[in-house]
């Protein structure tokens, strides 16, 4: 089955219900007579670890009547509990394919007694990236499984590379052909900003009196420890998440939003698909999207199960093309962005931003001086001590002593003629000596007078 349905409409309990409700658990009446007791019955994969972590807790709720054992499997963590949990005996694994893929092919996850296959975020799992480990797992299942795929965008490419794993599939899509795939409850607004102005926008957006928390989205791992960084040197209570940290500090970031301990949560595209926070009443755009996808999912972070959201989607002047593709493709109403910055007037009148208000709530914490260091030998001034003035006044002399110890005030010289003296009486006059430029055969002309 394919299952299509907007962001925040309840599409895991859709499935989670269904495979709890397929598989046999300890406290059935029928456990001891399966083949392998103890393997897991159900396998949901899905993209990113948060996902799955998320999953896994709503199957654990779902299931506290029965008593699923529900494992979630993934990676940048060790793998003795894991494996300790695989030994112990499993019902249900939710996980990421790569851990999955590596636990099966060690022998410790055996997935020949699976009956429910779930591919969350479909459109995602059968993306190149992860297409071959998703088919080799798929290859480890038997052929009588139950195969589900699940996302709020599939596109027909996808649709027709599913096929290829279902048999007599069904397409179930919760909603009309013609409506639009972003949530209706969700008020968007879209900016064209500068880079350098996004801060200060972003800082007065998070003042209004309807911002409670919000989820801001940037394109770069980098990006999104910058502006979480500004926004904590504003005063503003953020926290990243990204690649480049780690498994464990990743799950503290989540959690701290999701408690309430932190209201602003500045995070890449590993937090923009299915992670399921209420009352986030903001989702920005710190940069435009690459795909139409991308920007769905993104605003479906707010919106959700019937509430109300605001999105807001900064456009850099680079980006104008870009968004107008994505503008055409979910058919929406802003082919024409306004030029918007921090105290434009339409800003403030849209997100509700009081009038006055500032980017920052506490002062810039004050810069620290910067170390004097010794300038280049080039870019110094000369020194007395260490270049003294030159006498360029010229001297006669003779025999190398000063001749009336007169000085002569210096001339630039040709290199055709030179004054030398004389004769040896100070008296005799000097004469001016021709030099030809020339070979050692050349004789010199000499000028009597």
């Amino acid at each position: 089955m394919i299952g299509q349905a907007r962001t925040g409409t309840g599409k895991t309990l859709a499935f989670g219900v269904t495979l709890l409700q397929r598989i046999t658990v300890p406290t059935d009446p029928g456990y001891a007579e399966l083949e392998h007791p103890g393997r897991p019955q159900a396998l949901v994969m899905c993209p990113t670890r948060e996902l799955a972590l998320q999953v896994a807790g709503d199957l654990a709720v779902a299931s506290s009547v029965r008593l699923a054992r529900v494992l979630t499997v993934y990676g940048g963590v060790g793998y003795e509990p894991q494996l300790d949990a695989l030994t112990a005996g499993v019902d249900v694994v939710v996980g990421t394919p790569g851990r999955l893929l590596d636990l099966a092919n060690r022998g410790s996850l055996r997935l020949s007694s699976v009956k429910v296959l779930v591919l969350d975020e479909a459109d995602e799992m059968l993306d190149l990236g992860f297409l071959p480990d998703v088919e080799r797992l798929i290859s480890k299942t038997p052929k009588s499984r139950q195969t589900m795929l699940f996302s709020a965008t599939m596109p027909s490419a996808i649709v027709a590379l599913s096929r290829m794993h279902l048999n007599q599939p069904v397409n179930v899509r919760a909603e009309t052909k013609d409506s639009q795939l972003t949530v209706p409850d969700t008020t968007q607004y879209v900016y064209q900003a500068h880079d350098l102005d996004k801060p200060e926008i972003i800082g007065k957006l998070l003042q209004s009196p309807e911002c409670t928390r919000t989820m801001i989205f940037t394109r770069t791992k980098r990006a999104a420890q910058r502006l979480a960084d500004e926004l904590v040197d504003r005063g503003f209570d953020a926290t990243p998440i990204h690649g480049d940290l780690n498994q464990v500090a990743r799950e503290k970031a989540l959690k701290k939003f999701r408690e309430g301990k932190v209201d602003i949560l500045v995070a890449t595209d590993v937090a923009a698909r299915g992670i399921d926070i209420t009352d986030v009443s903001h989702v920005v755009n710190y940069e435009c999207p690459d795909s139409e996808m991308t920007y769905v999912h993104r605003i479906g972070r707010t919106g959700r199960a019937g509430a109300k959201g605001i999105a807001v989607t900064l456009v850099d002047w680079a980006d104008i093309t870009r968004w107008k593709v994505i503008n055409k493709a979910l058919s929406l109403d802003f082919a024409e962005i306004v030029e918007t910055y921090s105290n434009s007037a339409n800003l403030a009148a849209d997100l509700g931003i009081p009038e006055g208000t500032k980017g920052r709530i506490k002062a810039a914490a004050p810069r620290e001086p910067r170390e004097h260091k010794e300038p280049h030998y080039k870019d110094r001034e000369p020194r007395k001590s260490e270049r003294p003035a030159r006498d360029r006044s010229r001297r006669r002399l003779r025999n190398g002593e000063p001749i009336d110890g007169a000085a002569v005030a210096a001339a630039p010289q040709s290199a055709e003629v030179a004054l030398v003296a004389d004769g040896d009486s100070p008296d005799q006059p000097a004469r001016r000596r021709r030099r030809r430029r020339g070979g050692s055969g050349s004789a010199p002309a000499a000028a009597a007078e």
